[in-house]
């Protein structure tokens, strides 16, 4: 998640307070403003600008952000929380500098006040006519909620009556059983689709962090040569593809163990401790990748680190479910861009030095 920018440094005291709060509400949704203004869609540069009080928002933008804080937290914002904030942006308006940008703010602020009291005027006589028509249908199901009781009376004798004469309860408990079943599937079912959110939502954090790898020109920082970098373990049977990947990773100065097959695979990591990232192959003979990435996770020395799956049977929902359950971090299609490649390798390699540095 990227950092907010530090405060303006010439802020006045009204323009302040209000950025602090602003900065607070959106560190609540625990996301980058990158990310935050895609989902907007607005401009990333000018929302930061927002958060660090150089540019005063529209109301539009504060609202906006209450109800992604509510959305979030899955509990509204309180009222108090809401004045509070909407007094700090009334002292923050009076305090600009541009009283044409205050009447402009103060005008839409007009506009949508004048919106949210029409529309309440006719909520409520909406909602008036509604509340009539609830209280007549009230009074017509407590009547016939009496008529359904002396109804359910009558019938728990007839059941009762059939029931003695006809005692075939076994068929009645098999399909209660099978409903039961059936149920306990769909709850598993649920469970492995929230599991799936967070392991997405996990992954694009990691994307983030690729994205921002992607943009900056890999340059290596002097005190970068001198520390000892971590080895890249690549594991495919066949030999032609070892050999490309060799290339297209010979440039990062990093060793690269190769190996054949899952068994050597698991081998190599008894033999090394200092891989920043596993390249595997999907379809092997013998143990496949989604295997040897199983036994690997397996390992509490191995577990964390990272694997990628490259595979030629292409990026569809079932192979890349699969190899995410299986404890892969990203799942890559033959033929592949040897630059994005390199760059994913460059990422997981600054995490390995990041860890092993604190």
């Amino acid at each position: 998640m990227g950092e907010l920018r530090p405060l303006g440094n010439d802020l006045n005291d009204a323009s302040r307070a209000l950025a602090e709060a602003l900065r607070e509400l959106f560190e609540g949704l625990q996301v980058s403003v990158r990310r935050y203004a895609a989902r907007r869609q607005r401009d990333p540069g000018t929302f930061s600008r927002y958060l660090n009080g150089t540019r005063l928002p529209p109301w539009q933008v504060i609202s906006d952000l209450f109800t992604d804080v509510a959305e979030h937290r899955g509990t509204a914002v309180t009222t108090e929380a809401i004045e509070f904030v909407r007094g700090l942006y009334g002292s923050a308006v009076d305090a600009s500098s541009s009283p044409k940008h205050a009447v402009e703010i103060l005008e839409e602020q007009l506009a949508a006040a004048d919106r949210i009291s029409r529309r309440s005027s006719v909520r409520g006589d909406v909602l008036g006519d509604a509340l009539l028509d609830r209280a007549e249908r009230i009074a017509d199901l407590e009547t016939r909620l009496n008529q359904l009781e002396a109804d359910r009376i009558a019938e728990q004798r007839r059941a009762d009556a059939l029931a003695a004469a006809h005692p075939d309860i076994p068929g009645l408990l098999q399909e209660r059983n099978a409903l039961q079943r059936e149920v306990e599937r769909l709850g598993a079912d649920l469970r492995e689709a929230q599991a799936q959110r967070v392991a997405a939502e996990d992954r694009c954090t990691l994307l983030e962090r690729q994205l921002d790898a992607v943009e900056t020109v890999t340059t290596t920082a002097p005190s970068a040569a001198i520390q000892a970098m971590p080895k890249i373990l690549i594991v495919d049977d066949q030999p032609n593809n070892l050999l490309a990947m060799t290339a297209v990773l010979a440039t990062l100065d990093q060793e690269l163990v190769t190996v054949l097959s899952g068994r050597e695979a698991l081998k190599a990591l008894l033999d090394h401790d200092d891989f920043a990232v596993i390249i595997m192959d999907v379809q092997m003979p013998e143990m496949d990748g989604y295997e040897t990435c199983a036994h690997i996770k397996r390992r509490p020395k191995n577990r964390d680190i990272p694997i990628i799956f490259l595979t030629a049977m292409g990026v569809d929902p079932e192979h890349s479910a699969r190899g995410y359950a299986a404890g892969a971090v990203d799942y890559i299609s033959k033929p592949f861009d040897p630059w994005a490649l390199r760059a994913k390798v460059t990422v997981f390699t600054s995490i390995y030095l990041e860890r092993h540095n604190q």
